[in-house]
């Protein structure tokens, strides 16, 4: 028999070390965690990374003081393949100080987000905890950690997704803000300042979510995802990575017929968008962002045959489809992520306008709207235009008129263009003729035939007789004309290099 060879002392050590990091070791914490109704980060470890995947940056690392003691300092992180995909790794581990930021861990994750730039592998943030972690504040110590800058500069050089599965405050708030989709799990917390950075600013006790409720970060537009718990979370972070992979290969076919009732007769009617995305995406393959914050606009990532598109659509549920100042936020925010990753834009215009009064002017209408453009006027990937209904005036205009050179620029036969609301524009055109007529049922009815002739002028079909539109088709096939222009465009990697300019707003 051969005997079994006892393992070198200072290999021990190691094992012994590396065994310490893991949940097994540590009953308590895992007990305190499960206690808060919480994942360890090991255990969301586990569920990101692919089996057998990761390679971990860090873990022996300890805090600076000899008398703390905190597996990795606090911070979880390293490389990992997640569905198959290259990625980094950064998940803050609330049972070690709170998931507090350390000098340590400080110079741990600014690794990683320098090796993320370096190797361009995307980045996700499991963000647990309350800020800096005061202990580590001693004098003569730098107190200027890269982290903040280094994560900045990885926008628009490589996807980065956040999750935020309890509490995220002061630099994991900061963190959180900067990441491409954050996604939050419904009962947590986000705020700039925890309860005792707030207490003693303002003399005030609030619990944690009395001061950054997760639904106040949802109606603000800062949480791009709602879900339920860490593994809703996990698998919200893998679907969207997923859009900046390649090419699927499993497309199941939605029903095109329904694409033909999308659309009310009625013209005042109004109806949900998402119907026309089911009909045109594959199915199973929308995820919407940011679905209750600037509800008139719907800004989502698809899959047409299996390629990944983003969709920013008019919703005529909310204000008719007018693009107010939110609105024009959110759908710059998505067409610039949308350009950084190589991913063509799907326009779906159904707008009045741009939304207008002294109430949209307070604002910032005038700088926000144009916000919206200046970011559709300047992106490098191609755009396609669908017109399901109403196309009016300026909002138009942005939203994949011919100025912008979509790549190919469609109508559905009830569009109506128009440079501004019919009705308006029959009352400004008209104006004086109508209130002439003393007879009202005369005015009733001069006013009708003058609608109708602006109607007629602005239909599909008058419309592309000027040539607005390159073609107006069965609603029925637009996925199959979407599909063929997506096959001409080029690889993401020819696409031009992105030019700087100056966001309005």
């Amino acid at each position: 028999m051969t005997e079994k060879k006892q393992i070198r002392a200072e290999l021990a050590a190691i094992l012994d070390a590396r065994a310490n990091l893991q949940d097994a070791a540590r009953p308590g914490a895992a007990a305190r965690q499960a206690g808060r109704g919480r994942w360890t980060v090991r255990q969301a470890l586990d569920a990101i990374a692919d089996d057998g995947s990761f390679v971990e940056y860090g873990g022996l690392v300890r805090p600076v003081f000899a008398d703390m003691d905190g597996p990795a300092d606090g911070l979880v992180m390293g490389t990992a393949r997640v569905d198959g995909r290259s990625v980094n790794l950064v998940l803050y581990d609330y049972t070690v100080y709170g998931g507090s930021q350390s000098y340590m861990n400080h110079i741990k994750i600014s690794r990683m987000f320098t090796h993320a730039k370096k190797l361009g592998l995307p980045v996700i943030c499991w963000l647990d905890g309350g800020g800096a972690r005061p202990q580590d504040g001693a004098p003569g110590r730098r107190l200027a950690p890269e982290t903040f800058v280094l994560f900045a500069q990885l926008s628009g050089q490589v996807p980065t997704v956040g999750i935020v599965p309890s509490r995220a405050f002061a630099g994991h708030a900061n963190l959180a803000g900067m990441c491409d989709c954050l996604i939050g799990i419904r009962d947590g917390a986000i705020g700039l300042g925890g309860p005792p950075l707030v207490e003693a600013a303002m003399g005030v006790k609030l619990k944690p979510e009395e001061i950054g409720p997760l639904d106040a970060h949802v109606a603000a537009g800062v949480v791009d995802i709602v879900v339920e718990d860490e593994a809703e979370a996990i698998a919200a972070a893998k679907r969207y990575l997923g859009y900046f992979g390649a090419r699927s290969t499993e497309v199941i076919e939605p029903n095109v017929e329904v694409l033909r009732e999308v659309v009310p007769e009625n013209r005042r009617r109004a109806y949900d968008v998402r119907r026309a995305m089911e009909g045109i995406c594959d199915v199973g393959s929308i995820l919407e962002l940011r679905r209750d914050f600037a509800r008139s606009i719907v800004t989502a990532f698809a899959r047409i045959d299996g390629r990944s598109v983003g969709v920013v659509a008019n919703q005529p549920m909310h204000l008719a489809g007018s693009i107010d100042a939110q609105a024009a936020d959110k759908a710059a925010r998505f067409t610039q992520i949308c350009d950084a990753f190589g991913i063509p834009v799907l326009l779906l215009c159904d707008t009045p306008g741009l939304m207008v009064g002294p109430d949209s002017e307070k604002t910032g209408i005038v700088r926000r709207s144009a916000r919206l453009l200046t970011a559709l006027a300047n992106a490098r990937v191609p755009i396609m235009t669908v017109v399901l209904r109403k196309a009016y005036g300026l909002g138009f205009y942005i939203m994949g008129s011919q100025a912008l050179s979509p790549a190919v620029l469609l109508a559905w036969p009830g569009a109506e263009y128009g440079g501004m609301g019919l009705e308006g524009a029959v009352q400004i055109a008209y104006g004086r003729e109508l209130e002439a007529m003393e007879n009202e049922d005369e005015r009733a009815a001069r006013r009708a035939e003058l609608l109708a002739q602006m109607q007629h002028a602005g239909s599909s079909l008058e419309t592309a007789a000027r040539f607005l539109y390159d073609d107006v088709i069965d609603p029925a096939t637009t996925r199959d004309v979407l599909k063929n222009t997506l096959e001409t465009f080029p690889e993401s990697s020819s696409l031009p290099p992105r030019r700087a300019y100056i966001e309005p707003f």
